[in-house]
């Protein structure tokens, strides 16, 4: 028996909700857009729920009832511009004018139609300060103004969880005044280190194809940068910093907290890639170690290609990070009551 019911929109492989599921919730509706996504999706939560591609042409009120609205929903530039014109023709206006043509839109159009108890939305840190501060004001001014949610945000550093330096912003929101509040937040004491997610290559751990191979489960050579490519980057690298600019590669060893994991990893892996020691190249992180690094339990089923991989984590989010915001919501999802579930029942 479930808690709550949620829906997992843009979901991903599902990093959010594998955090809602640890604190009794039940998915009922998921909607994932990229192929390789869903295959990735698919093979570790199955096909519980009903499961959709895009969610732009589905109708809100197709959307099942639910008690909470989860979306790491894409950044996309928003607009203001003609709002005041169409207000003096009479036009559509609010968020339906000022977010039309983005994916937040979606999310809005849904809580509109379905108002779920509770909502939770994950994006980059930037969408704070993206148009100096008008994006994030569109944002506000619909959940709040408009949608009559009470909300709440926080930019919250990942690196208190995994070893990797990753600010995201998550907004919180209510249909009744709570109380909620992430002063109430706990962070774990120290964080943690590289060390706690390398392949450990001394036979402690089960080998795992392709990652790693042998007796030690050693890593796969073919993460070992090409002494061409470990040229470039240094050469790259020196330039950059002639001219007084931080670009270049991030070299850590197993006491380091890592940059943050982007989608463009599979490229040169250049943000993380950790020493071999001296008079060897570095080495990308493997796919594992890349799950691993953003809070993925080992039984986590990585059924893609490296590159694909690489895409989905790097797009993810820190697993333990939205399982300690989960766990600050739930007693008040509960307490506001859960009808969807008992409708279900």
């Amino acid at each position: 028996m479930a808690d709550f019911t949620f829906i997992d929109l843009f979901a991903g492989i599902g990093g959010i909700r594998i955090a809602f599921e640890a604190v009794g919730g039940r998915c009922i509706f998921t909607s994932e857009y990229n192929e390789w996504s869903k295959k990735t999706y698919l093979a570790n939560f199955g096909a519980d729920g009903q499961f959709i591609g895009d969610i732009v042409p589905f109708p809100a009120s197709s959307v099942p009832d639910h008690d909470v609205l989860l979306a790491g929903f894409p950044c996309q530039p928003f607009s203001i511009a003609g709002v005041s014109k169409k207000n003096s023709l009479g036009q559509p206006h609010g968020f339906e004018c000022a977010t039309q043509g983005t994916l937040f839109f979606d999310v809005a159009r849904i809580l509109k139609e379905k108002r779920p108890q509770a909502f939770l939305l994950e994006n980059v840190k930037n969408l704070l300060s993206h148009n100096r501060g008008q994006t994030f004001e569109i944002i506000r001014s619909t959940l709040e103004d408009e949608l009559g949610y009470h909300i709440a945000w926080k930019v919250i550093d990942g690196r208190h969880w995994v070893p990797q330096h990753r600010e995201r912003i998550v907004i919180v929101g209510f249909k009744h005044a709570t109380g909620f509040s992430f002063d109430a937040l706990q962070l774990p004491a120290a964080s943690p280190k590289l060390q706690t997610i390398l392949h450990p290559e001394d036979g402690t751990e089960l080998p795992e194809a392709p990652f790693t191979a042998g007796t030690n489960a050693t890593v796969n050579s073919k993460y070992f940068l090409s002494d061409r490519l470990w040229q470039y980057l240094q050469a790259y690298a020196e330039k950059h910093r002639a001219k007084g600019n931080g670009f270049g590669y991030g070299l850590v060893t197993a006491d380091d907290v890592a940059r943050t994991l982007s989608a463009r990893y599979y490229k040169d892996g250049s943000e993380i890639l950790v020493s071999r020691g001296k008079n060897k190249t570095p080495r990308r992180l493997t796919p594992r170690e890349c799950a691993r690094l953003m809070g993925f339990s080992d039984d986590f089923k990585i059924v893609v290609s490296d590159t694909q991989a690489y895409r989905q984590f790097g797009n993810s989010v820190v697993v333990p990070a939205m399982t300690a915001v989960a766990r600050l919501m739930e007693p008040y999802i509960i307490s506001t009551g859960t009808l969807s579930l008992r409708k279900a029942v």
